[in-house]
């Protein structure tokens, strides 16, 4: 039974938020312990992510059959858009304040520590030159540069960007086969963008003696690049699971909100690399 326009559909209680709050806990409390080197923190925290991923399939594919069933109408549309439109700008907050963090230690906090008398009394020698890994630093490292696997790596996902939309413009077309060749080209496209990311690892680590532990530079590049790396995982993820939807004969030229919040989130995941190519890798 399809719903009327002023009809809102809603749902049986569910039992997978509990699940979710379980999971949580177990991931919380199993990475504090594991970090710890408390001895059953490795077991705890997978125990969590197994729970975790259980959730997600449940939950979400109850919501799809739901949807393919006909039983979600306009307000629940709006819902669903309102919802991810709030997670987008969440998300946005999330980078938002790392950002911040980085402009206040290029622009305030580092030159502040070699002017004046903060230079003399506090770190007589120091620069403030950034790139910097701090005052106390004693190791030398190569900071990492702009022209060569992050230019290539902005391409790609600026290439991924448009092969969605390709993908999306298909789907209102009702060209199966332009949005299944539009989505499969986006997702190698986003797993050769965390390819090349994880190889950048490896050569900031080898070969430029750039890690996490390289003071305040090496813990705000890492941070950034990875925590877009592993959105970039999440959409990933997101897009491979719409590709066996459209496989599967789901969505239609007016029905199809699930392709669209991926396609919300790939983008903004394309913006957030612009900004950070921009202020991490060129600046």
């Amino acid at each position: 039974m399809n719903p009327s326009l002023d009809k809102y559909f809603v749902p049986e209680p569910s039992k997978y938020p509990i699940f979710g709050s379980i999971a949580l806990l177990l991931f919380g409390a199993g990475a504090v312990m594991w970090l710890n080197e408390v001895g059953p923190g490795p077991i705890v925290f997978f125990l969590g992510i197994a729970v975790l991923i259980y959730m997600l399939f449940g939950w979400f594919g109850q919501v799809v059959r739901e949807s393919e069933g006909g039983k979600y109408g306009k307000r629940v549309d709006a819902s669903f858009r309102w919802s991810m439109g709030w997670f987008i700008f969440s998300e946005v907050m999330f980078f938002a304040a790392f950002f911040g963090a980085l402009f206040y230690i290029r622009v305030l906090s580092v030159p502040w520590l070699a002017s004046g008398d903060n230079e003399a009394l506090l770190w007589q020698g120091f620069t403030g030159n950034w790139p910097t890994a701090g005052p106390t630093a004693a190791e030398t490292f190569t900071p990492m540069g702009a022209w060569g696997i992050p230019a290539l790596n902005t391409l790609i996902l600026l290439t991924s960007g448009a092969t969605l939309t390709w993908a999306h413009h298909g789907l209102i077309k009702g060209r199966r086969d332009q949005l299944r060749n539009g989505l499969l080209m986006t997702i190698l496209l986003g797993l050769t963008f965390l390819g090349f990311q994880i190889y950048e690892y490896f050569h900031a680590y080898a070969d430029l003696n750039l890690r996490l532990t390289t003071g305040i530079y090496g813990s705000t590049f890492f941070m950034l690049t990875g925590f877009h790396g592993l959105h970039v995982t999440i959409g990933a993820i997101m897009l491979t699971v719409m590709f066996f939807r459209v496989q599967a004969g789901h969505f239609r030229p007016d029905h199809h909100f699930a392709f669209e919040a991926t396609a919300w989130y790939w983008h903004f995941v394309d913006v957030v690399w612009l900004i950070l190519f921009v202020v991490v890798y060129w600046l």
